[in-house]
C-alpha cells in the first residue's frame, strides 16, 4: 500500500522512463509493464538507474532498450 508522499507506480514508471530516454520525448515505456512490476521492483530500478545514469555504458543502453515501446 502507498505511503501519503510516496510516488504511485506511474509516477515512478514516468521518472524511470525520463532517466531511460536520452533526451527524446516521446513515451519510450510500454505503460502495460506495470502491471507485472510491483513497487520495490519500480524503486528498485529507479534508483539503480539513478546511480548509473551518467555512465551508461553501450551494453547498458541496449539492455534497457528492451522496455521501450514499440511504435
Amino acid at each position: 500500500m502507498e505511503k501519503k508522499n510516496e510516488p504511485s507506480k506511474e509516477e515512478l514508471l514516468a521518472e524511470i522512463e525520463k532517466l531511460i530516454a536520452y533526451g527524446d520525448d516521446k513515451p519510450t515505456i510500454d505503460p502495460a509493464l506495470l502491471a507485472y512490476l510491483d513497487r520495490d521492483t519500480l524503486l528498485s530500478t529507479k534508483a539503480s538507474l539513478l546511480k548509473r545514469v551518467n555512465r551508461l555504458s553501450d551494453e547498458d543502453k541496449e539492455w534497457l532498450q528492451q522496455f521501450r515501446k514499440e511504435e
